[in-house]
């Protein structure tokens, strides 16, 4: 029996025991349910604070500050480069070639054996030329001997008239025959010396056009090398007669800048960038092109380090005029249409659209001529982001070239923050 009663005790005491854990366990849930609410509730109110008003934060916005100067308009035309001097290697004398004397491709100096010829014939006709002019030299000592002895004895009527004229006449033809024997040798030895072909000017040799063995001959149309000088080269450009009857009033009237007396022309090469040489312009022709209407222009251009290479096809920079008081600004920053505009950050701090005048390029940027004043913070990057935003007020950086890509990156990053705190409010009001 008291069994019994110690058994019916411990039950309630454990059922006592599980309802008081069930009890504090629900109410820890309670109060953690409790700060959680007012963790969520303590973040919105802390976001609508950060929103309050409805205006996000002002967006950053590159700009330049633009500030009048002296711009020179160039227009860009197209040119083809040209060797200094180009000369071509030809026989002079006929023969077999027997070896070659030069490196493809290297450079040469005037004079410096290309080619040598088989000359064996020519030093055969050298001596038989020096044989004469001795044999016409016995002669002519025989014929001066005849005279000097002839002299005394026709004054003492010794000999007749007759044979002392006929000694005279000896020695004259021995004279003559010495002098042609002379001119033999010089002959001869021209063609020995032709027999070595060699370079006319001085300047890289290109590629070999013949080789050992080939037979050639003087007066032959066969090119045996071709030299050319490149430095400087000669830049030919063809441009329209009306424009470069205005760049000589231009020149007259002083308005382009000459350099050491000359118009001053830059080289573009085919990735666009600029040569680091300036050239010169040097002459124009005078003769205007009756089917084009063009005019033929050339410049030179100091090529040290044999960058440029003749036939090589350009673009070149010429200048048209100096403009005064003109604004430069990237092409980036410039809508253009019937009326050329661009974006300003005003003194209130807001975007203001402004027409501008274009009127010319240089690079990458556009000369500005009317429209813009001194102090001008005119917007080149994030104008996208601050419309998209319908910002009444941006913040203006001072841009520089290569900074574009931070800057909408920088504007972006107040809505990138506001989307990433939705998804954890949405989770606290589920919970």
């Amino acid at each position: 029996m008291t069994s019994n009663k110690t058994r019916t005790k411990l039950k309630h005491i454990a059922v006592l025991s599980a309802a008081v854990a069930l009890a504090v366990s629900a109410c820890s849930g309670q109060q953690g349910q409790d700060a959680g609410q007012e963790e969520t509730a303590k973040g919105q109110d802390k976001g609508v604070q950060q929103g309050k008003g409805g205006q996000p934060p002002a967006p950053v916005v590159g700009v330049v500050t633009v500030q009048p100067s002296t711009e020179t308009i160039s227009t860009d035309l197209p040119a083809r480069l040209e060797s200094r001097r180009s000369a071509e290697v030809r026989p002079q004398v006929g023969g077999i070639i027997k070896k070659r004397l030069f490196k493809e491709g290297s450079y040469v100096r005037a004079g410096q054996a290309l080619y040598q010829v088989d000359d064996a014939t020519y030093q055969a006709g050298l001596e038989s030329a020096r044989a004469q002019l001795a044999s016409a030299q016995a002669s002519l000592a025989k014929a001066n001997s005849d005279v000097s002895r002839y002299r005394p004895l026709v004054q003492a009527d010794a000999v007749s008239k007759q044979e002392f004229d006929a000694a005279v006449a000896a020695q004259r033809a021995a004279q003559a025959s010495v002098k042609s024997a002379k001119a033999a040798i010089k002959s001869a030895q021209i063609n020995v010396n032709y027999s070595r072909i060699t370079a006319p000017i001085s300047g890289y040799v290109g590629q070999a056009l013949v080789s050992e063995g080939t037979l050639v001959n003087a007066g032959d149309a066969t090119v045996l090398a071709r030299i050319q000088q490149t430095d400087p080269m000669y830049v030919n450009i063809t441009q329209s007669a009306d424009a470069v009857m205005k760049m000589k009033q231009q020149m007259a009237d002083g308005k382009i800048q000459m350099v050491e007396g000359s118009v001053p022309v830059t080289v573009l090469l085919d990735n666009g960038t600029e040569y680091p040489h300036k050239g010169r312009l040097i002459f124009a022709d005078p003769t205007v092109n009756e089917t084009t209407g063009q005019v033929t222009i050339r410049a030179e251009v100091p090529n040290p380090d044999d960058v440029l290479m003749p036939g090589l096809y350009v673009r070149v920079k010429l200048p048209q005029a100096n403009i005064a008081n003109s604004f430069v600004v990237p092409q980036q920053a410039v809508t253009r249409g019937q009326k050329d505009t661009v974006m300003i950050v005003n003194a209130q701090g807001g975007m203001e659209p402004r027409e501008v005048t274009v009127s010319g390029r240089d690079g990458s940027n556009w000369i500005i001529t009317a429209g813009l004043k001194a102090g001008d913070k005119v917007i080149v990057d994030g104008l996208s982001i601050a419309g998209m935003m319908q910002a009444k007020k941006v913040t203006p950086k001072e841009w520089q070239p290569g900074n574009q890509q931070k800057m909408p990156q920088a504007a972006s990053a107040p809505a990138a923050a506001q989307k990433a705190s939705e998804p954890k409010a949405a989770s606290a009001a589920k919970q």
